[in-house]
């Protein structure tokens, strides 16, 4: 069964290959991203299956417009992706209220929005399945990446409560959690405008870590994180709240779970020393 999708940051990376991925199974998408001109090629391969146009997540009016060109152009629409995103690196004692704000609208409040604007149609057909792209860091925390593992968090919190508040209206809800993947995510995160020179020795290794992300060896290919999103949109089967994506992932959450239940167990022993 065909489905219409709705995708957001499909410039470059993991947005891209999945809605090209789509396209090329017979889906058809509303790709999106801030510059519609870097879909052009996207949209000369697949003429009849892509369409196109520009959407910055923070900007209520270009989401209502994006979710209104859906309806109307592709007769509906089934499946809504909130991948975009952006990186913001610094220490916490870096960041700014105004680049904290900027992070959390971009990663918190923009795919918030679009889940706003997309459930009256999810409701009104009883179906519809919203993605939205997390992060091991909506998991687990990196130094100097504390605004964008606050805005992952975040975003893994609502979808848990959006979950559960309308499951009974049969709209499903998925998070997906990449680890490591070849794109240029990593090169084109923003920096903090402060910097407190004791910070940058500490910091300095993940920062460069992500400098050098796209072509570092054996990271995962975005067409895996594509062919993952396709199957579990497809999935007739329950499927699990959170689908951590890569094998890195899978190995780094169950440190983070292991991890959890000795701090639970920490925490049990010390709260029974003051009984």
């Amino acid at each position: 069964m065909a489905r219409r999708w709705l995708i957001t940051g499909c410039s470059s990376g993991l947005g891209l290959a999945l809605a090209e991925a789509v396209a090329a199974a017979g889906d058809t998408v509303l790709a999106t991203a801030r510059k519609p001109a870097s879909l052009a090629e996207l949209s000369r391969r697949h003429p009849d299956r892509v369409l196109t146009a520009a959407l910055d997540i923070r900007d209520q009016a270009q989401v209502d417009d994006a979710v209104a060109l859906a309806a109307d152009r592709l007769g509906g629409l089934d499946v809504l992706v909130n991948n975009a995103g952006s990186g913001l690196f610094g220490a916490v004692e870096e960041v700014s209220d105004e680049e904290l704000r900027d992070q959390l609208e971009t990663l918190v409040v923009g795919p918030w929005r679009l889940v706003r604007a997309v459930l009256p149609l999810f409701r009104a057909q009883r179906s519809g399945h919203v993605v939205n792209v997390s992060s091991l860091a909506g998991r687990m925390a990196f130094p100097g990446l504390g605004a964008y593992v606050t805005g992952k968090y975040a975003l893994e919190g609502m979808s848990q409560a959006l979950a559960a508040e309308v499951g009974p209206f049969g709209i499903r809800v998925s998070v997906i959690e990449p680890g490591g993947f070849a794109t240029r995510y990593g090169a084109a995160i923003a920096e903090t405008a402060r910097r407190v020179p004791v910070y940058t020795e500490p910091l300095e290794p993940m920062r460069e870590a992500m400098r050098q992300l796209e072509h570092t060896p054996g990271l995962n290919r975005p067409e895996l994180f594509a062919e993952l999103v396709r199957r579990l949109v497809a999935a007739e089967q329950d499927t699990p709240l959170r689908i951590p994506a890569g094998p890195d992932a899978y190995a780094f959450l169950d440190q983070v779970e292991q991890a959890a239940r000795d701090e639970l167990a920490a925490a049990r022993a010390f709260a029974e020393l003051g009984d």
